[in-house]
Parts: C-alpha cells; structure tokens; sequence
C-alpha cells in the first residue's frame, strides 16, 4: 500500500455520496509514523483504537430512515489506520441505501472496515430505544492541570519528561484535558483529555505537563499522537508498566479514542466524556 495523508479527501471538497460506496474508505499504513518513532520489530504496546459513530443512518427495505450509534473497535496491530473524512464519507454513503435489518448493516460495516484496516474490527450499534443506557463519564486520575506552569515550547520535547529513579517506585494514574493537536494534513485542531497509568519511578508531574502541552502545534493523527506520548514516557522515565489512553471530541459525527499499554489492565471503558 502506498497511500499518504496528501492523497486523502481529507481538506478538499467531497461530493457526498448517499448510496453504499465501500471504495472511500482511504486506508494509511501505520508503518511510516512508526518507522519515525524507531519502533520496528515487536511493538512495545497492545491496545485498540476506539471509534464512535453519532450520525448513522440508513433506510429499511421500505424506505423508512433508521438511525444508531455505532461502535468500532480497531487492534493496534492492524497494520492501517483510515483517514477519518474517508471513515465519514463511507458511513455517510449508506444515507440512502435500503437495508434489511441491522445484521446485514453489520455485516457491510465488519467486513469493509476489517478489509481497510487489514485486520477484524468489532463492531456493534446501540439502537434509540437503548440510547438511555448509553452514560458518560470522565478519566478517573490525579489531574496535572491544576499546576501553574510556564510554558513556552508548543512541539513535542520527549527531553522535558524526567521520573524520580533514586525513590521508591509508584503507581499513580494522572490525566490532563490540555492536549491539543493538528490534522496532518489540513493543520486543523484536534481536542482530547489523555489518561497516563503507570508503575515505576515517580513521573516529575510539572515535566509531564510541559510535554503533553507541547503538542499544541504538532500535526499527526490521533492515534499517532498516542503512540509517541507513550514512546517517549517509556523511554525517558522508563516505567515498567505503562498505559496511555486518549479521548478525543468528535469531527464529523466520529471521536477516536486510542489506548496503548505494555500490561494487562483490561479495555478501558468507553465512555464518552463531557466535550465529547
């Protein structure tokens, strides 16, 4: 595969097509950004990518509109991302296909998705009557916000990270809400809170803080974001147990929230938070 970010639909104007068209899936291999951070051979993490899908539609066989909310989780170890406008243009192109039931939605979903991706992705779809069951929630941990720091570095400094290795070692769980983003390719800015689990020596918060607040004019993906705050934990302050889990708000009816982890802490719970 030789797709790149500036060959994608995303930033240009799309002619939004409302009859099932698979073919705008626009899949980006993870390869080259991992190549970037040295992570060739075994990765040093497990996880899963989380998407969320608020605008949903389809028509039944007699042309009755249905809505849902879907769900898709996509393993880590896929070896592509999709571009999310691609991933909106897809689910936007069943607006007026007629479908028989939710099962054969789900079969199109599963088997497009996990042929894009390269590898299965789950899939599910809460229904309106269940919307009343859907809840939300925050990032439970210790919130480095609250610390009154100066900042003057808006890019990705890995050097800022430093972890207290002549104490005891800790197990603590810090969140942040700073973490601010750019698309790739269209420059435009993307929100999310991010959640850092870990065991090892003590994380100096006030350097966390710097770092994560450094990626305020930096361009990648969600989940390449990800990827690096927890390549560069791992190699600067070197916990031995590490997990990074990020909730971005939504673009295009879609959030992607992505969870990287070196042990075994089960799938975080997807819950969608107060900006998503």
């Amino acid at each position: 595969m030789t797709n790149t970010p500036e060959q994608s639909p995303l930033g240009k104007n799309s002619a939004y097509q409302t009859e099932y068209a698979p073919e705008l899936l626009f899949p980006i291999p993870r390869v080259q950004k991992r190549d970037e951070l040295g992570l060739t051979g075994t990765l040093p993490f497990f996880g899963v990518d989380i998407w969320n899908a608020y605008e949903l539609s389809w028509l039944n066989l007699r042309g009755k509109p249905q809505v849902a909310i879907a769900t898709f989780t996509v393993p880590a170890d896929s070896p592509n991302i999709v571009e999310s406008k691609s991933f909106k243009l897809y689910l936007n192109s069943f607006n007026q296909t007629r479908l028989a039931n939710t099962d054969a939605l789900l079969a199109l979903l599963r088997e497009d998705l996990s042929t894009a991706f390269g590898a299965p992705v789950h899939a599910t779809l809460t229904l309106p009557e269940d919307f009343g069951t859907l809840k939300m929630g925050e990032l439970d941990g210790l919130l480095i916000d609250r610390l009154d720091v100066d900042i003057d570095n808006y890019s990705p400094s890995p050097e800022l990270l430093k972890a207290n290795h002549d104490e005891a070692a800790v197990e603590e769980t810090l969140v942040s809400h700073l973490l601010k983003s750019n698309c790739l390719v269209t420059g435009q800015p993307d929100w999310g809170s991010v959640q850092i689990r870990y065991a090892g020596p003590q994380i100096d918060q006030e350097s966390l803080l710097r770092y994560l607040i450094g990626f305020r004019e930096h361009n990648e993906f969600h989940e390449q974001c990800v990827e690096r705050i927890f390549t560069d934990i791992l190699r600067q302050c070197k916990p031995h147990k590490l997990a990074v889990y990020a909730r971005y708000t939504r673009r295009g009816g879609l959030d992607i929230n992505p969870w990287r982890a070196n042990f075994s802490t089960g799938k975080p719970p997807n819950l969608r938070a107060a900006r998503q």
